[in-house]
């Protein structure tokens, strides 16, 4: 692990015990400050370095002398590194003292309109600390708050549950379709990166395959159901067209009426479900509906405890697909 020493402004590798550290969370821009452009003179010059320099000076005040910057403590010309940055980054974010949440359209727009809330790879940031502090450049670096002090307006930026920001230990109950439903109106620059910036959010390590697109959160959910018979990683709202049990994107997870997915402990999660060659072989409760058409249970429910149930059509044999419909909730009432 790379960290960039506050006070001097030059990078140090840890490879055993990591000193307390700070961190960054930002969202890049153009000109941002390398691994190979930190330690140059021409550092200084690039757009990026406001931030890193700023950060540093509040790293100092509080007292950390580390800090960790992923536009410049990631060698990213090596994949071997960069693949082992992506899967330990929910760690590190978890591990850090405290993290500096730097909004740079903030006070330009309103702070829960700040382009961070929108990214992708800052979901993760910011859950995993313990202690996020929130600067604005207003006009250079003003402190606005703390996720416990804004957590009201935080839940209401991004549909998070109060609970998973006041105590970040409640987020490993947090079922993975819900997981997913907060990526669901995220964005990220490369299309893989929308799963990869979920891999320590639902607990999972995998290798980086730039150029594969959309196939990356489908290999997501195969790792995931690897080791988890959560039915909620089949709760999305159901497509225009027929389709398999896994969804594309996790844009598709994004649930009807403010509602909230939860796991139903009641009822066995522990039958298990594998992917083969010709799909999703799993046994479900269903009930009939009309002419090829079923209503596959989940083991799930809603908030308002309505049981989730998904459409699928006869295809042949033991086959079938889901079908286009309004919803997927069953309301077993």
């Amino acid at each position: 692990m790379h960290l960039l020493n506050t006070s001097s402004l030059k990078l140090k590798t840890f490879l055993t015990t990591i000193p307390p550290y700070a961190i960054l969370s930002h969202t890049w821009d153009e000109d941002e400050v390398s691994f190979d452009d930190i330690n140059k003179p021409h550092a200084a010059t690039l757009r990026g370095y406001e931030k890193i320099k700023l950060s540093c000076t509040q790293a100092v005040l509080d007292g950390y002398e580390w800090i960790w910057i992923d536009t410049c403590c990631i060698d990213k010309k090596s994949s071997a590194e960069l693949s082992e940055a992506i899967n330990s980054m929910y760690m590190w974010y978890w591990d850090a003292e405290i993290c500096y949440a730097y909004l740079s359209d903030v006070p330009g727009r309103k702070f829960v309109e700040a382009r961070w809330f929108t990214r992708g790879w800052t979901l993760q940031e910011l859950l995993a600390p313990t202690v996020v502090e929130f600067y604005t450049r207003d006009p250079v670096w003003r402190r606005i708050g703390t996720k416990l002090s804004l957590a009201c307006e935080i839940e209401c930026a991004t549909e998070i549950q109060k609970t998973y920001l006041l105590d970040r230990r409640t987020i490993q109950q947090a079922c993975v379709g819900e997981k997913f439903s907060w990526a669901s109106k995220r964005i990220t620059t490369r299309s893989e990166d929308i799963a990869y910036c979920l891999l320590g959010l639902v607990g999972v390590n995998m290798p980086l395959l730039y150029g594969e697109g959309a196939k990356a959160f489908h290999r997501l959910q195969l790792e995931i159901i690897k080791e988890n018979t959560d039915h909620t990683i089949f709760a999305w709202e159901e497509p225009s067209i027929f389709w398999g049990m896994l969804a594309p994107t996790p844009l598709w997870f994004i649930i009807q009426h403010n509602e909230k997915l939860h796991r139903i402990d009641s009822l066995p999660r522990d039958l298990p479900f594998e992917m083969t060659n010709l799909g999703l072989r799993i046994t479900l409760p269903s009930i009939e509906l009309d002419g090829r058409v079923v209503l596959a249970l989940l083991s799930c429910r809603t908030s308002k405890k309505a049981r989730v149930g998904i459409h699928l059509t006869h295809i042949r044999d033991d086959i079938y697909a889901r079908v286009p419909h309004s919803h997927i909730f069953f309301n077993s009432s």
